[in-house]
C-alpha cells in the first residue's frame, strides 16, 4: 500500500476535492511544485494553471483541476489548496476560454480601451492557463 496524504481543494464557491492522494502537482509562482506524503511544511502562492492529483489506491489517471490562483498549504499529512477559482477538468469550456483569450488580447492591443492593462494581462494569463489545462486533458483522454 502506497503512502498517502489528505488533499482538500476549495474555492470561494465550493469544495472541489477532498480525499486521499499519493501525489499532487500545483502551478507554483516559480514553477510546478510536486508534493508527496510527508513533504516539509510549506505555504506558497499558486498561479493560474492545472492542479494534478494522483488519487490513492486508484488505477485511474490523475484528477485535473484548473485553479486561477490562490494559496497552497502543505503539512506532513495534509495539503490544502485555497483557490480563487477552481474548475474540474471536465467542466472546462474550450470555446469560452478561447473567447476570453481573444478579448484579453484585444484589450491589450487597444490600450485606450476601458479595461486597464494589468487586468487585461491577468485575464489573458488565466485564459491561456485554462486552454493549457484543456490540452492536457485532451492528451490523456
Amino acid at each position: 500500500m502506497a503512502m498517502t496524504m489528505h488533499v482538500d481543494v476549495v474555492s470561494a464557491e465550493e469544495q472541489i476535492y477532498s480525499g486521499t492522494a499519493e501525489f499532487l502537482a500545483a502551478p507554483g509562482e516559480m514553477g510546478e511544485i510536486g508534493i508527496l506524503p510527508r513533504h516539509a511544511p510549506l505555504l506558497t502562492r499558486i498561479k493560474p494553471g492545472a492542479l494534478r492529483i494522483k488519487v490513492a489506491n486508484s488505477n485511474e489517471d490523475e484528477i485535473l483541476i484548473y485553479v486561477s490562483g490562490g494559496i497552497l498549504e502543505v503539512q506532513p499529512h495534509v495539503v490544502t489548496v485555497l483557490a480563487d477559482t477552481a474548475i474540474r477538468g471536465g467542466d472546462l469550456d474550450e470555446a469560452k476560454a478561447s473567447e476570453a483569450k481573444k478579448l484579453a488580447e484585444e484589450a491589450l492591443a487597444n490600450r485606450s480601451g476601458a479595461m486597464d492593462y494589468a487586468k487585461a494581462q491577468a485575464e489573458l494569463a488565466e485564459a491561456i492557463a485554462q486552454l493549457a489545462a484543456i490540452q492536457k486533458l485532451k492528451k490523456r483522454g
